[in-house]
């Protein structure tokens, strides 16, 4: 008579504990142990015998038998390695306390600490403070550039262009449109290496001048094109011209909603004049408008999308880039957004607007607070 196999007796884990576990092993910097130790959990949890997890995860049974007692006794932080019984910290508490308070407070005629210099000013070693500001998050290494808009209106002009992202209208399209000015054409005054196996680059730090040009840019929202322009001048007339292309490259039933800052370039009587003018003929021919500007906040310009594809154009062509005339630049440039518009990739808007002016009042309430 044939023995019937024991039945399998699965590990029952609630949903937050699943949940606790997938963010485990799905995170890109987790300790190999804690990632071998989630999956025995989940796979015991999914009904594998402990034989099969064994075979699964790499390990033996009696390791798979003694994480699952751990797990059914103290649930997911039983699976965390237990503090070992080496020697205590020597450190005194209120060093310890010194070192990551003061860590706020720069020294005198500095403008931060760093590991040696704290280290120098409370007697210990500079790992005994590199270790206790990375178990506190202290970075006094990074700086981050921020500025908060003091446009009055800058509620309304916020949702205008942030709803433009989130619902683009019908039978428009929207152009996030801005001017790279000053674009230089730098020559490095000696050739660079190239990089080489064990060896970087390498680049002089000095270069010859040789002039500047500025490139106006409008990204679709939709597709990710670019449509430019280059100019030796930074003026409304160039702004116009950079219009009339706008209006000549896209398909005239479209109603063009462009993107841009306040310079005052974009707000000229001239221009204005002009759109009124294109805008009465669009609505003779169409019965709508040609071309509707929505302008950002003042210093807001992380709202305008292309410029993010500046920070591309700069990081892939200009900053390392070796120009012997203005020329050669704007050929750089060119043949970079042809490439890019063979295969052109949208910039995506994704944060929610309540978020985002959620944030930007904790901040107003931090810059309160501290000054």
């Amino acid at each position: 008579m044939l023995s019937m196999p024991r039945p399998i007796r699965v590990l029952d884990i609630s949903s937050e504990q699943r949940r606790a576990l997938r963010v485990i092993v799905n995170r890109p910097t987790v300790a190999q142990r804690d990632h071998r130790r989630a999956w025995i959990i989940l796979n015991r949890a999914n009904g594998l015998s402990q034989m099969e997890t064994a075979r699964k995860v790499g390990v033996g049974r009696r390791v798979v038998i003694h994480w699952e007692q751990r797990f059914r006794q103290t649930g997911v932080a039983g699976l965390s390695e237990a503090k070992g019984r080496g020697r205590k910290e020597q450190i005194d508490p209120q060093i310890r306390e010194k070192i990551i308070v003061a860590a706020t407070q720069p020294p005198a005629h500095r403008t931060r600490w760093s590991v040696r210099t704290m280290a120098r000013a409370v007697g210990v070693s500079k790992a005994t403070v590199q270790r206790l500001w990375s178990a506190n998050a202290i970075k006094p290494h990074v700086l981050r550039t921020f500025k908060l808009s003091n446009d009055k209106h800058f509620e309304k002009k916020f949702w205008d262009v942030i709803g433009l992202y989130l619902n683009p209208p019908d039978r428009a399209l929207v152009l996030c449109c801005d001017e790279k000015s000053q674009c230089q054409a730098l020559e490095r005054t000696q050739p660079g290496l190239p990089i080489t196996r064990g060896y970087s680059r390498t680049q002089t730090h000095d270069y010859k001048r040789h002039g500047t040009v500025t490139l106006f840019a409008a990204l679709s929202y939709l597709d990710g094109k670019i449509f430019s322009q280059t100019a030796h001048k930074h003026t409304h007339r160039q702004w116009l011209g950079f219009l009339k292309q706008l209006d000549r490259e896209t398909p005239p039933d479209l109603t063009l909603h462009l993107i841009a800052d306040n310079y005052s370039t974009h707000k000229h009587a001239k221009v204005k004049s002009w759109m009124q003018w294109r805008n009465r003929r669009q609505q003779k021919a169409q019965a709508r408008d040609r071309i509707v500007m929505h302008f950002t906040p003042t210093s807001s310009s992380w709202m305008n999308l292309v410029e993010r594809f500046f920070r591309d154009l700069t990081e892939d062509v200009v900053r390392e880039g070796s120009f012997t005339s203005v020329e050669e630049l704007v050929t750089a440039m060119m043949a970079y957004l042809e490439e890019r518009n063979l295969h052109p990739k949208p910039y995506v808007w994704k944060k929610k607007g309540e978020e985002i002016l959620a944030k930007i009042q904790r901040a107003r309430e931090a810059l309160t607070k501290n000054q």
